[in-house]
């Protein structure tokens, strides 16, 4: 919803609304920079003859060794490529607008921490595809797309207990007052957690959070230290609400169903791409590690072009019907409408972007969409009690 006669909710902050959109521009320049930059490293690292190079290594005997030695220079070159970017964006024009705690040290640190884990789940994630590949030939696509969705199950139950701690501390939360008004929600939702824990957010950043992580038995509630002290008791309260939202309305086994089908359409459309282009696809284990700059670039562009639209459109649709729940449950609509724009403005989000933004951009609804939804359910509340 673009935000055209310049009115805007009076619980949003107006100065901060319109650094809120400086702030939004500069961060979507450079990560289209980082697009194309990365782009441009695909295409040298495969048309260079780099990328056969490493592929076809006759030092080492085991093509596993060889797959693993591929995936570091892969990875460690497009990184050195990409940091200047990273530190542009994660650092320089954080500490800009307030928002970082931290030294360029502890950000490198932290930097190098991001980058190791996803070089350990790429040698998972690309190490079973060229498997796959090998194994199951022209029906890959298939079995790569049930690949994934495991994938990502087992990585949503481990995520909160293996992953997140190399990021953030987590130490149970002791205000029994806020626990208890958090129990009601989930009680109300049906839910069962293993916890309540709050992480150390404000010693790298100001900005807020909070989450349902996690999977049947390591599901928990986890609040930022920010959260727990920016936002009054009844706020946590409707935010977790729409996160309970979620679980009632089954998003997730949703986003599981409709993340298979993206994976197979995704997947078979690149194999006929790959099939057509590339007569060497499939013919060979180092024939597929060649390929792999190829195969991200395009899987990317597909990305950029339709898959992700689709894919926020669908998740835009999840947020509208959690944050009706999350109403419905707390039935404090003032709230929610006070959580939203304490969001918006200490968050600086654009709470009125261009719809072509929010198209293309937007995984949730933006912040005035939000508070118009609220504003809605409070006067058909009202209407209901007349």
């Amino acid at each position: 919803m673009e935000n055209i006669i310049g009115e805007i909710h009076p619980l949003l902050d107006k100065e901060k609304q319109e650094k809120a959109k400086v702030y939004e521009w500069t961060g979507r320049k450079i990560a289209l920079w980082g697009i194309f930059l990365s782009a441009i490293f695909n295409l040298t690292f495969y048309f260079s003859g780099l990328s056969s190079g490493i592929a076809n290594l006759n030092f080492f005997s085991s093509v596993i060794i060889v797959f693993i030695v591929y995936m570091f220079v892969y990875a460690s070159l497009q990184e050195i490529i990409g940091i200047p970017l990273s530190y542009l964006s994660g650092f320089v024009i954080e500490k800009k607008y307030g928002f970082s705690n931290q030294t360029r040290g502890e950000w490198f640190k932290e930097h190098l921490k991001s980058f190791l884990v996803s070089l350990v789940l790429s040698l998972i994630i690309f190490g079973a595809l060229i498997y796959i590949f090998q194994r199951f030939g022209n029906l890959w696509w298939l079995l790569a797309s049930c690949f994934m969705v495991f994938f990502s199950v087992v990585i949503s139950i481990i995520f909160p207990v293996w992953i997140m701690p190399i990021f953030h501390k987590y130490e149970p939360i002791e205000d029994e007052g806020l626990k208890d008004s958090l129990c009601g929600i989930l009680e109300k939702g049906g839910l069962k957690i293993k916890g309540f824990f709050r992480e150390d957010t404000s010693r790298k950043t100001t900005k807020e959070n909070a989450m349902l992580a996690g999977l049947g038995k390591t599901k928990r509630v986890i609040l930022t230290d920010n959260i727990i002290n920016n936002m009054k008791a009844d706020e946590i309260r409707t935010v977790l609400a729409h996160e309970v939202g979620h679980y009632k309305r089954a998003h997730m086994p949703k986003m599981i169903f409709t993340g298979l089908f993206f994976n197979l359409f995704s997947f078979y459309l690149l194999h006929l791409t790959f099939t057509a282009l590339f007569p060497k696809f499939l013919s060979g284990v180092r024939a597929n590690i060649t390929l792999l700059p190829m195969f991200l670039m395009f899987l990317s562009l597909m990305d950029l072009t339709f898959l992700k639209i689709l894919q926020n459109a669908l998740v835009r649709l999840f947020e509208n019907q959690a944050d009706d729940e999350a109403l419905e449950l707390t039935e404090d609509p003032e709230a929610f409408k006070k959580a939203m724009a304490g969001l918006a403005n200490r968050n600086l989000s654009n709470a009125y972007p261009n719809f072509w933004v929010k198209l293309i951009y937007y995984s949730h609804p933006p912040i005035g969409e939000r508070l118009e939804r609220a504003e809605a359910f409070n006067l058909n509340s009202r209407i209901q009690v007349k």
